[in-house]
């Protein structure tokens, strides 16, 4: 196991690429099994979640190769049947969309309960809901299990906008009979991706990125060449950490247009963010204050930001508040950032944030992804050092982050769990 060591106060300076997104290509690489033929995938990241994909897909015969860091070739026309045995399922949330696409494809799959971060209750009832709804039997007593004689377009109505649910059906559609349209539909931008993904290969997917979306079903699907879009998340969490480091930092090959509600409440704040077509530059500033947030659906602010932009109010003088309405137990995180010496009460979905002066290093470890991202912003803005463990949670969304931070002037490395003589209090030297 390894550890992130960070000695902080060191404001970052330069430019950073952001890579490939991670929701978009977790949902856009099981799709393109969806076609029975060869795809080739662009700007895929480099992280833990995507290493886990080839894996299952390789043990689904599928032929799965990297033509180049970032470029997937995935042939599946070898595939026979829709069952998924790996246990990598378990692991990760996005392994979910083997359900859509298996069903759509086989028009029966088997498929393990999906795993990923714990944020309390996450349930699929929704993408069963929609399955049933398009013709299929659902089973979910141990394992999900799916069949249908055909699949037929129908009207779903979402009870909540859930991106998973939309994505799953979507996939499934595709193939099915007749028209399905989905009514309040998810938003987010790798919705859209994964409805342009579906239409390079022949799909015919209209509306995505409204609230209504109309899948006519195809009787087939062919291989496709396709980029995946970067990733509104890691460009957030670079953003973030030029604001809680008073830096200078230009994010680069981004869609401006995705981070809007980002931006927007960090110049609330007084951060300044200066957009560019396809970057967008931060600078720090001394004369920071307070705000109020509510994480919603896009384009409303994401809760994936959340942990982040807490870490960067806790650093604000007077009381700032945050409104998680999307998962129920997403405060979990606040406990380690409170070790550093912020200043955080949470009440059910409310958090009140009292800004201090100055955080302290510690020893705090990554409760799941994002709180990974945010113990290393707090590092990143602590006096002294700050240990984080169980950072394979940050290797699965975020890729290379040590190396993009230290060129951005970070004091930050990667440590063995069992390097003696190590200790956050330590003064070392970059």
């Amino acid at each position: 196991m390894e550890k992130i060591i960070i000695h902080g106060q060191k404001p970052l300076h330069g430019e950073v690429v952001v890579s490939g997104s991670k929701n978009a290509a977790v949902a856009i690489m099981p799709a393109a099994l969806l076609a029975n033929d060869i795809v080739i995938l662009e700007n895929v990241p480099d992280i833990a979640d995507i290493k886990n994909l080839v894996q299952i897909m390789q043990e689904m015969d599928v032929k799965v190769e990297y033509l180049d860091q970032h470029t997937l070739r995935i042939d599946s026309r070898y595939m026979h049947n829709g069952c998924v045995d790996s246990e990598l399922v378990c692991k990760m949330r996005g392994s979910y969309y083997f359900m859509g696409v298996l069903l759509g494809r086989f028009k029966h799959a088997q498929v393990a309960f999906p795993g990923g971060c714990d944020f309390g209750v996450r349930p699929i009832d929704l993408h069963v809901k929609g399955f049933e709804a398009l013709g299929a039997e659902v089973n979910t007593k141990t394992l999900i299990e799916m069949k249908a004689r055909e699949l037929v377009g129908t009207n779903i109505f979402l009870d909540v906008a859930s991106v998973g649910a939309t994505i799953n059906i979507m996939m499934a559609a595709v193939l099915a009979k007749g028209t399905t349209v989905i009514e309040n539909a998810a938003k987010e931008p790798h919705v859209v991706d994964t409805a342009s993904f579906l239409n390079s290969m022949g799909a015919d997917v209209k509306g995505a990125g409204t609230d209504v979306i109309r899948i006519r079903g195809v009787q087939k699907l062919h291989g496709s060449e396709y980029a995946i879009i970067p990733d509104q998340i890691e460009a957030g969490t670079y953003m973030m950490a030029s604001a809680v480091t008073g830096g200078d930092v230009t994010i680069t090959n981004l869609i401006p247009r995705h981070m809007d509600s980002i931006s927007a409440k960090l110049r609330e704040i007084g951060v300044s963010v200066m957009e560019r077509d396809e970057s967008i530059r931060v600078v720090g500033s001394e004369h920071m204050k307070p705000t109020k947030i509510k994480t919603l659906p896009y384009p409303g602010f994401p809760t994936d930001m959340q942990p982040q932009m807490m870490v960067l109010l806790s650093m604000i003088p007077g009381t700032s508040m945050i409104n998680e309405s999307i998962y129920d137990s997403r405060f979990r995180y606040v406990e380690q950032l409170k070790r550093l010496g912020a200043k955080i009460d949470v009440e059910g979905h409310i958090a009140v944030i009292e800004g201090v002066d100055q955080l302290q290093g510690g020893e705090v470890q990554a409760t799941d992804l994002r709180a990974g991202a945010a113990m290393v912003l707090a590092g990143l803005a602590a006096e002294g050092s700050t240990i984080i463990s169980n950072v394979g949670y940050i290797d699965r969304g975020y890729e290379g982050m040590v190396d993009k931070l230290t060129k951005l002037g970070a004091c930050i490395d990667r440590i063995n769990d069992d390097d003696p003589g190590i200790h956050p209090a330590e003064d070392h030297a970059c």
